[in-house]
């Protein structure tokens, strides 16, 4: 997933920020537990005021990524 995911923040970087989490970091374990982590690769698209807008477990199309981006953009 990481190249798929550094090649969508290369694409929407300028407009929604990207944020890596390290989950072995002992540090990461309050965000681990506010957005119930439980599988990797866990990815969740949150919105300014850190409401959860989606969340996508495993491995995922970019496709899927780059529609939910394209609709939450349009608001």
């Amino acid at each position: 997933m990481k190249p798929i995911v550094h090649e969508l923040e290369a694409d929407y970087g300028s407009e929604i920020e990207f944020v890596y989490v390290n989950i072995d970091d002992p540090n990461s374990a309050a965000l681990k537990q506010q957005y119930s982590f439980r599988y990797q690769p866990h990815f969740v698209l949150v919105d300014t005021d850190g409401e959860v807008i989606e969340e996508w477990l495993g491995y995922t199309d970019p496709v899927l990524f780059e529609q939910t981006f394209a609709t939450v953009l349009e608001k």
